[in-house]
C-alpha cells in the first residue's frame, strides 16, 4: 500500500524518516529498518515527479536504507572487542541529532512568538505626581504616646540590654596577634649585628616595641648561635651579654 504523502511536509530524509518511526510508534533504538525502508520507498515513487534536486537527498538516503537491509541480513560484523556491531547505529545516532535540534527550533520559535506579545512602555507619570509624598499625621502616629510613656520605654530598653550583657565576659580584655614577619626580623638582626660588630645584648632588646617582638628576637638570637653566626661572652654572672659577628 502506497503513502500519499505531500513533499512539502517534509524538511528532508531524516525528517521523514523521524515522521515514519513517530507514526509507527517503534523504538528508535531499534528500528524496524525493512518496514520503514518500504514505507520510504513507497514516499520515493511517490515523488517521481516532484525537483529532482530535492528528491536526490531522499535517493542518498533510500540508498542507506537498503545498504542498511542488506548488512542485517549478512552474518553479523564484531568490533576489534568482540561486540556486534548494528548497522543501524549510525543512522539511529544522526537521528537522535536531528530530533534534538527540531526540538530546539521549536523551542525556539515558540519563545519568539511569546516575545512579540511583550509590550514595553516608558512610564509617562507627571514629576509632580512622582514627587508627591503624602503629608505625615503626627497625631495619628504619636497616638496616645506621651513623654512619661517614652521615658518608662527606654528604661525597658536599657534594662534589656544590660540583662543581655555577661557579668563575666564583659570584663575580659582583648587579644590582639602581633603580625611579624620572621624573615624580616631576622635579616634586621643579623644586619645590626654585622654593622656593630658587637653589640649588646640587652641593647638589642631594648630596641624592640612590643613583647612579641622581644620573644621573637630572643629566639632569632638563639638560632643565629646555634648555626654559628654569632658568639655572645659574659664576663661575670648577670653582667654585660656581648654577641660578636663570626659569620
Amino acid at each position: 500500500m502506497s503513502l500519499e504523502i505531500k513533499l512539502v511536509a517534509f524538511e528532508g530524509p531524516l525528517d521523514l524518516l523521524l515522521h515514519l518511526i513517530e507514526k509507527n510508534k517503534v523504538d528508535i533504538y531499534d528500528i524496524p529498518i525493512v518496514e520503514i525502508t518500504a514505507q520510504y520507498m513507497d514516499y520515493i515513487r511517490a515523488m517521481e515527479e516532484e525537483d529532482m534536486n530535492i528528491m536526490s537527498e531522499f535517493l542518498v538516503m533510500a540508498a542507506t536504507l537498503l545498504d542498511i537491509k542488506c548488512r542485517m541480513l549478512l552474518p553479523k560484523e564484531v568490533d576489534e572487542e568482540g561486540e556486534d556491531i548494528d548497522p543501524r547505529a549510525e543512522l539511529v545516532e544522526k537521528l537522535l541529532e536531528y530530533k534534538m535540534c527540531k526540538y530546539m527550533a521549536a523551542e525556539l520559535s515558540d519563545r519568539r512568538i511569546d516575545a512579540e506579545k511583550s509590550l514595553y512602555k516608558h512610564p509617562t507619570i507627571p514629576e509632580e505626581v512622582l514627587s508627591y509624598r503624602p503629608p505625615i499625621d503626627y497625631e495619628e502616629l504619636v497616638g496616645s504616646t506621651d513623654l512619661p510613656s517614652l521615658h518608662k520605654i527606654f528604661k525597658d530598653v536599657l534594662k534589656r540590654k544590660d540583662d543581655r550583657v555577661d557579668p563575666i565576659r564583659s570584663t575580659y580584655g582583648k587579644i590582639e596577634k602581633d603580625e611579624i614577619n620572621i624573615d624580616e626580623k631576622q635579616y634586621y638582626i643579623e644586619t645590626f649585628i654585622f654593622q656593630n660588630k658587637i653589640c649588646d645584648f640587652r641593647e638589642l632588646l631594648e630596641k624592640q616595641k612590643s613583647k612579641m617582638e622581644v620573644i621573637v628576637t630572643f629566639l632569632i638570637v638563639l638560632e643565629l648561635m646555634k648555626t654559628g653566626c654569632i658568639s655572645i661572652e659574659q664576663d661575670e654572672q648577670f653582667g654585660k651579654i656581648s654577641i660578636t659577628w663570626v659569620g
